[in-house]
């Protein structure tokens, strides 16, 4: 899980980045997996939201979303 000190330190990494001196190989290596696990972290959020939505169809039937995936492609 990202932590709020962890986006601190990618917007840390970031404005260094900007600077004449730039960042040393380890930051450039910390930057890429701070901005893997916050990715992540965005992507596993938008899963959750989506598998709560339910929809309704024109013949007034309600569909999870979760559910339609799941029968569409077995996952």
């Amino acid at each position: 899980m990202i932590t709020d000190k962890d986006i601190e330190r990618i917007n840390e990494l970031y404005r260094k980045s900007k600077t004449p001196e730039g960042l040393t190989p380890e930051e450039k290596e910390e930057q890429m997996c701070l901005r893997g696990e916050y990715i992540a972290s965005i992507r596993r959020n938008l899963k959750s939201q989506l598998d709560t939505i339910t929809i309704q169809k024109e013949d007034g039937t309600l569909v999870n979303l979760k559910e339609r995936h799941q029968e569409k492609y077995g996952n």
